[in-house]
């Protein structure tokens, strides 16, 4: 699991600078960003590496992978999302903690980066990215019967429960 800020747009646009971006943004919710890391990776990665690299199909978007919620908070109930604090827990145990202001790329580069050649439209979601420590690379994977939450300051908690397909 990988918690992360979504952004969801309100406005179509296409090329838009980093300065416009926030016109364009209707809200935000929590996202949980799961990857199906068994299916992503060869057998014997990363000491065996698939010619055709990383399957982020298989990976990133199956039926389950990216829950939203528990609802969209509104661009102008929110104001800038810098700084909110984002945790991730598996069980009830802290597996990733930041903040938006620690995101490699901010809302107004990541927006205005996707707008560029790519017409975005109302509904559209965008994931940040995690702004901390992936927990997949401390090999925290998810199970049947674990209970996952994303809780971002000043939007809520999205709980899920991992289940067998």
């Amino acid at each position: 699991m990988e918690a992360e800020l979504a952004v969801i747009i309100g406005k179509r646009g296409k090329d838009i600078p980093a300065s416009k971006v926030f016109g364009y943004i209707a809200g935000y919710t929590a996202l949980n960003d799961v990857s199906f890391r068994d299916l992503q990776n060869e057998p014997g990665w990363p000491k065996v590496m698939n010619p055709y690299g990383q399957n982020w199909v298989k990976g990133k978007a199956l039926d389950t992978a990216c829950p939203l919620g528990p609802w969209i908070v509104t661009r102008d109930e929110l104001g800038e999302p810098y700084p909110l604090r984002i945790i991730g827990r598996q069980n009830g145990k802290v597996i990733q903690q930041g903040s938006t202001k620690e995101m490699v790329h901010n809302v107004q580069e990541l927006v205005s980066y996707l707008s560029q050649g790519v017409t975005l439209e109302p509904g559209d979601v965008i994931a940040t990215g995690v702004p901390a420590r992936v927990p997949a690379k401390e090999r925290k994977y998810l199970s049947v019967g674990d209970v996952v939450e994303v809780e971002i300051e000043r939007i809520g908690t999205l709980r899920n429960h991992i289940v067998a397909e």
